[in-house]
């Protein structure tokens, strides 16, 4: 039975969504060890991209069961309207769960996906729409110079070998200090490490008008037509994290570009804020250099991390799962 007309029957209109859904992905289980400064990294996240972003967009968090803590910041910032589309999922679907969700939902004609430990720098956005101008066939872009492995971009790299107008650079063409500032973001903790990840491998540009970018894309943070990602899924989402290249081997088969600027648009955090700079302009390079003192080298020696490692396991078995 009902008793008298729904008041919603003489609403005219309703909001049209933004044509850009910026997306985020939020997972803190608690407040401690590996996460102790995850959530002030999460609101360093979102504060730069309210701060930092000019061009309309709605903004979707999606959050893998995190603790209280997060999900009462979270709540707060939706009821202020400050986030337009919040998701609470009351168990950990993993990323790619979570990218199966949010490629479906967002409703943004593009969706702009960042990981919850990113920062934006300002002009991110519009650096990274214009290369789907100047590139009809782009599958996905990222805001940072990156390195990753070719096999993954060889879609892009036939285009550019068939295109007259588009040429090829291998090499030592990303300067090893973006090469560290990003590898060192990852956990890579010691610069001799990383020299010898960096000598080891090259770089593809893809080069046209005179301007570079590298082949390949991240899981960060991207930039992709919500239509292609659709036609991508289901993902495989049956572990928490380790199947995010299911993404780029499908953009790959489908002769999809994957490209990073040579600019920083946008910096990976890692689970601490410890010698970031938030006032480094893009395309500005970091010259920090760390020099191991005899604590660091005593906590970077192999029998102590895997003893600290089981440790730390072992904690977090009795104190969340058993």
């Amino acid at each position: 039975m009902r008793i008298g007309q729904n008041p919603a029957k003489a609403i005219d209109h309703v909001a049209a969504p933004e044509k850009i859904t910026v997306a985020v992905v939020s997972y803190i289980p608690f407040l401690g060890g590996y996460y102790a400064e995850s959530l002030d990294v999460l609101k360093t996240c979102l504060g730069s991209l309210w701060q930092n972003t000019e061009q309309p967009f709605d903004l979707m968090v999606f959050d893998n069961a995190s603790c209280p803590e997060v999900r009462n910041y979270l709540s707060e910032a939706q009821q202020a309207g400050r986030i337009q589309y919040l998701v609470l999922s009351d168990k950990n679907v993993g990323k790619s769960g979570a990218w199966n969700f949010i490629f479906k939902a967002a409703p943004g004609e593009y969706i702009a996906y960042a990981d919850s430990d990113v920062y934006f720098y300002p002009g991110w956005l519009p650096a990274q729409m214009a290369l789907f101008d100047r590139f009809p066939n782009l599958g996905m872009v990222t805001g940072a110079p990156l390195r990753v492995p070719e096999e993954y971009s060889t879609g892009t790299v036939e285009w550019a070998q068939q295109n007259p107008d588009v040429q090829l650079e291998r090499g030592q063409l990303l300067p090893w200090e973006d090469y560290w500032k990003h590898a060192h973001s990852l956990g890579i903790e010691t610069e001799e490490e990383g020299r010898q990840l960096y000598a080891a491998n090259q770089d593809v540009c893809l080069v046209q008008d005179s301007a570079r970018y590298y082949i390949g894309a991240g899981h960060f943070q991207f930039i992709a037509r919500r239509d292609v990602l659709q036609s991508l899924l289901p993902l495989p989402a049956d572990r928490p994290m380790g199947q995010v290249r299911s993404l780029d081997i499908a953009i790959n088969e489908r002769g999809l570009l994957r490209l990073s600027t040579p600019e920083w648009w946008v910096q990976h955090l890692g689970n601490t804020l410890q010698d970031f700079d938030r006032q480094l302009p893009p395309g500005v390079r970091s010259n920090h250099t760390s020099k191991p003192n005899s604590t660091s080298r005593l906590w970077s020696w192999k029998p102590m991390r895997r003893l600290l490692v089981w440790i730390y396991n072992k904690a977090f078995d009795n104190l969340y799962r058993n």
